[in-house]
């Protein structure tokens, strides 16, 4: 029986947080089941100027710490994407209601911007992914991952704080569309790069066979312009697909060293963690896991699937962190370099329920989202949260 902490709200130190890292029991615990163009050259390599960006003297060390400084806010419905504004105000989505509600980041009062148009939920779909554009402060563009009648597809939208509370958002324009979509495996995670290229994760939709196929937008891990364009430097210079083989990604994250790093669920086996390059294929449906089979890269770090399903990760001090839907728990990977410093070690295990999203915070500081409300959890007084941590 989990028993929730409920510290007081405190004052949060915010920064300005692009970072976005972004499942489930039953099937989403595993079981079977001017902005650039198209002509625009970036590399991933991109600049440095984001959280968790400055390089890192020494290896980590092999055990870490979580402190809950507080918990910001409570009561959120179905919380899923969370992006952080340049004042520290955050932004999180409603998976089942289709809204984006602004939180304050020091006093955690709620205030709903919208309602995006044309997201139908169901199952594991609805409104997902959430990224603020790196040009946020000239363009006000936010840009959502969310199910439709007939696809999953990224679009953005101008956000316009003048306006009365609940009229914020101006329709959506879409970027992306014809993502596959299903009941289970919507992928669903969306960030901006340290190379101001937007970054996407999508699932297989329970279709296994989409992983491998390279036409297809399921189960990869997609790469385009703030335009929805394909990047100069992507494995084809055509397609928006960056890396291929996956069953249902959720978590995206970059090292110090502007590395990307990847979550995602299995299936009945193993959960994974897994270093990023263009063009290389993870081995799904072939591999589950570490395989060691040519052809396939095998994950960094693996979890049996009921200590983990893993949705947000985010990066700091030298860790990267993943939250845990069926683990109901916060991973820490300490790293150095691309090898583990040390087994992963788990944190807040079954004290606040499913952990759906976590968001680096600069330094030392990470958001945490929860995930009781989502059909799959056990809601109690209070659910859903966000929690402020303190993390080492």
């Amino acid at each position: 029986m989990r028993t929730v902490q409920r510290p007081a709200v405190t004052a949060v130190l915010a920064a300005a947080v692009l970072l976005l890292t972004a499942g489930c029991s039953g099937a989403d615990g595993n079981a079977p089941a001017p902005t650039a163009t198209g002509g625009a050259s970036a590399s991933p390599s991109g600049d440095a100027s984001r959280p968790g960006s400055g390089s890192r003297a020494e290896p980590p060390p092999a055990k870490g710490s979580v402190k809950v400084v507080s918990t910001l806010t409570e009561d959120l419905k179905s919380p899923w994407g969370l992006a952080a504004l340049p004042d520290g105000d955050l932004l999180v989505s409603s998976r089942d209601e289709g809204t984006i509600t602004r939180v304050d980041g020091e006093s955690g009062k709620k205030t709903e911007i919208g309602t995006v148009a044309g997201v139908a939920p169901a199952g594991e779909g609805g409104l997902m992914g959430l990224a603020v554009s790196p040009a946020f402060a000239s363009d006000h563009l936010v840009y959502a991952y969310f199910t439709t009648e007939s696809d999953n597809r990224i679009a953005r939208m101008l956000y316009d704080e003048k306006k009365p509370a609940g009229q914020q958002l101006g329709a959506p324009d879409t970027i992306l569309r014809g993502i596959p979509k299903g009941t289970v495996h919507n992928g669903g995670r969306i960030a901006f790069g340290p190379d101001k290229m937007l970054y996407a994760g999508t699932g297989e939709t329970g279709d296994t066979g989409l992983a491998q196929d390279k036409k297809s937008l399921g189960g990869k891990i997609l790469r385009m312009t703030p335009d929805g364009e394909p990047v100069h430097g992507n494995p084809e210079a055509d397609s928006v697909v960056y890396s291929y083989g996956h069953r249902n990604v959720q978590g995206l994250a970059w090292d110090s060293e502007k590395r990307l790093w990847a979550a995602e669920f299995g299936q009945n086996t193993w959960d994974e963690l897994n270093q990023i390059r263009p063009g290389q294929n993870y081995g799904w449906p072939e591999v589950e896991g570490k395989g060691g089979k040519e052809g396939f890269v095998d994950p960094v770090a693996q979890w049996r699937t009921s200590e983990a399903s893993p949705s947000g990760i985010a990066y700091a001090e030298g860790s990267v962190w993943m939250a845990g839907l069926r683990g109901e728990r916060l991973w820490r990977i300490p790293l150095d370099g691309t090898e583990p410093v040390a087994d992963p070690e788990s944190f807040l295990a079954e004290e606040y329920g499913r952990l759906r999203t976590v968001v680096a915070a600069g330094g030392d500081k990470l958001w945490l989202v929860t995930s009781e409300t989502d059909t799959r959890g056990t809601p109690e007084s209070g659910d859903d949260r966000i929690l402020n941590l303190e993390v080492k």
